[in-house]
């Protein structure tokens, strides 16, 4: 992250967030999100997975119902009501055509002004190695998004009455490469609710800093308040189109 960050210009009506897996947007995002639906904005979230492969003791065909579950009651507690799976396969997500077609039809269908992603770098920080799934949709979604406002690729969508949609810039949760930030001092507590839904993923981790998600979350968003000057909040990358 650079020494100084702007602030998120919040001058937009709807937002559509395409990550890999259910709890992906709940590591501090979802707090963001939830100030922007009190805003009277419209949030919409896209998941590449089910997040089938993500406990160990709960089998795929079982975990992904129940997680996508908790997905869609995190969600309603910061205000998104549409939540959407897009069936790839969890942990083995591959970069390439289909994934950027899937990407691109969800922002035709959506046609938001923003689009909100994860970290699409290799490393959260020096030493802290991302993985391949948040890798491979981080750069779709850079990729896809262009593709939707580009009526010559991917034509078929043109038969699906989805018509081109360019969005003016997105927004890259969790990026080491962090420009701006988001103030979420007022809904920090609703972004805790949300982690906190995913009740059933968060206790098949396993890991004791994980055990109270409020210290968690606290923890990343107290160092990025105290560069803006507020209690809590959230940076981003900020691309733009």
């Amino acid at each position: 992250m650079s020494d100084t960050l702007e602030l998120v210009d919040e001058d937009w009506s709807t937002a559509l967030a395409i990550v890999a897996h259910p709890d992906d947007l709940e590591y501090g995002t979802a707090a963001a999100v939830a100030r922007w639906t009190a805003q009277g904005k419209r949030v919409v979230y896209c998941l590449a997975t089910s997040g089938e492969a993500g406990i160990d003791s709960i089998e795929p065909e079982r975990c992904g119902p129940l997680r996508e579950a908790e997905e869609r009651a995190g969600a309603a507690l910061v205000g998104v009501d549409t939540v959407e799976f897009l069936g790839h396969p969890d942990g083995m997500i591959t970069y390439g055509l289909e994934l950027r077609r899937d990407i691109a039809r969800a922002v035709r269908r959506h046609r938001p002004d923003v689009v909100v992603t994860g970290n699409y770098r290799d490393f959260w920080e020096p030493g802290a190695l991302n993985q391949a799934d948040h890798i491979a949709v981080g750069r779709a979604v850079l990729d896809g998004v262009r593709d939707a406002a580009n009526r010559w690729v991917f034509r078929e969508l043109l038969d699906e009455d989805l018509q081109p949609w360019k969005a003016k810039q997105i927004l890259v949760a969790s990026s080491p490469e962090a420009t701006h930030a988001v103030d979420v001092t007022d809904t920090f507590d609703r972004g805790v609710a949300s982690l906190a839904a995913h009740a059933d993923y968060l206790r098949g981790l396993g890991d004791d800093a994980m055990s109270d998600p409020e210290e968690f979350l606290e923890a990343m968003a107290r160092p990025v308040g105290a560069r803006i000057g507020v209690r809590f909040a959230v940076a981003f990358e900020v691309v733009e189109l």
